[in-house]
């Protein structure tokens, strides 16, 4: 009798010193070819730039299988979906959003003003975008808490305006999933989109003349929301035109655990993860090789139970899952600092003094009773999170992503005076005389 393949392949990094670059290429990755697609959907982007909502159409009609009749849904339909949400349903948006919109509140920055000198003060102003796009996707799942997600902190914010867009489906005339329309209006979101992939992206970012209604759709400033790799290279693309908020790939998750973890909550939260797109990469990094052996005896038992089985054993068997052994912990501090997980996961002896050490996630969930499904839908942090290594220098999405910082600066004649002479020196220096003759003839008679 065969005995089956394990489902993880095994990275063994003990009694290796590798350099942060070398450390980075060892470790597991999805191959998520950006240009390819960015070439492939350059066409949508540019057609709905030149001709609007019939492209739009169009490519619904191409990719999606459906021709809309309203581009922008009718306000009857988006009250109908509410009234018809399971109240279950409902019950769990609105906890789900009362939590995220707890935290996002706490975070909020004030205005701060710094005395640089007597009567010298600059103020730092933060003001909120004053349109944005938010995307929720309609593929695989029906995604009704990534409109949470990006409508709360909007809102919380102060964004004047919210337009959302999610894929017609064919299964329901042409209209975005009921359930995300019950959710966009639950939350007051009135300015709903039927539009997809790179064309809903593209709609968002250069708006139309008329969407069939008579009424045009503005462009806005800033899009934000997760998609797959055509609606990360639409976002590419409209990037200059509009702000965006992350290129954000398949979903991933990475597991720092120790002798101490339980091996089937390992084992589910690495499933849970896999559950979406057998892309998504689910990565266990432990200095622990029984725990392992005791991991893919749980995978072998919870994966054929698992509703979506065919999706799971292809993610965590892609060459973006796996398993990384390591001699400690500060080794797999290091490997997943270089891996800079979309979700990190820590299940460790003391966990809480090893997340602090951690610098590159997209969050960190510690302890054994923090999985990262929770972070999904009810913990209050946000999901829409930085994938594919870039937590080395983005954040997930808030309150803060919505909100401008600006710079006022008030001087009065003396302070001014205190920053002549650098001012002038340096306006010298980069011979650039105009500037300083600027200050200077503020001091002439």
């Amino acid at each position: 009798m065969s005995v089956p393949a394990p489902f993880l392949a095994v990275t063994d990094l003990r009694a290796r010193t590798l350099t942060a670059a070398e450390l980075t290429a060892a470790l597991p990755r999805a191959e998520l070819d950006v240009d390819a697609a960015t070439a492939a959907v350059r066409p949508v982007v540019e057609d709905v730039a030149a001709r609007g909502a019939a492209a739009v159409l169009d490519a619904s009609e191409r990719f999606d299988g459906v021709r809309p009749e309203h581009l922008r849904v009718p306000q009857a339909e988006l009250q109908r979906a509410l009234e018809e949400l399971d109240p279950q349903i409902r019950a769990a948006l609105e906890e789900s959003a009362a939590r995220v919109r707890r935290v996002d509140s706490a975070q909020e920055r004030p205005e701060e003003t710094v005395e640089v000198v007597p009567g010298g003060t600059v103020s730092q102003r933060w003001v909120p975008v004053r349109r944005v796009g938010l995307y929720v996707p309609g593929g695989r799942a029906v995604l009704p808490s990534s409109v949470v997600m990006n409508v709360v902190p909007a809102q919380v914010a102060g964004v004047e305006e919210i337009v959302l867009a999610s894929p017609p489906q064919k299964e329901f005339g042409g209209l975005p999933h009921p359930t995300i329309l019950a959710a966009c209006a639950l939350l007051g979101v009135r300015e709903v989109v039927a539009a997809g992939g790179a064309q809903g992206i593209a709609l968002l970012a250069h708006g139309a003349e008329d969407l069939g209604d008579g009424v045009a759709l503005e462009p806005v400033d800033l899009v934000t929301g997760p998609g797959n790799v055509y609606v990360v290279a639409a976002k590419r693309l409209v990037r200059g035109v509009v702000g965006i908020d992350a290129e954000a790939g398949p979903t991933e998750i990475a597991i720092l655990a120790d002798a101490t973890a339980n091996p089937a909550f390992v084992a589910a939260d690495l499933i849970s993860q896999a559950e979406h797109d057998p892309l998504a990469a689910s990565v266990l990094v432990t200095d622990d090789e029984a725990l392992v052996g005791a991991v893919e005896a749980e995978l072998a038992a919870q994966v054929p139970k698992a509703l979506h089985r065919g999706r799971i054993e292809e993610a965590l068997r892609g060459m973006q899952s796996g398993v990384v052994l390591v001699d400690d912990i500060d080794q797999g501090l290091a490997v997943v600092d270089a891996y800079g997980a979309e979700h990190l996961a820590i299940q460790t002896a003391d966990a809480t003094a090893v997340a602090a050490r951690v610098t590159n996630a997209g969050a960190v969930f510690v302890g054994s009773h923090s999985p990262v499904s929770l972070g999904d839908y009810a913990a209050g942090s946000n999901h829409v999170l930085p994938t594919g290594g870039s937590s080395r220098f983005n954040g997930g999405l808030g309150v803060q992503t919505f909100l401008r910082g600006i710079h006022v600066v008030h001087y009065d004649r003396d302070a001014l005076a205190t920053a002549r002479s650098a001012a002038t020196t340096l306006a010298a220096a980069e011979g650039l005389p105009a500037h300083g003759t600027a200050i200077d003839i503020r001091f002439e008679s």
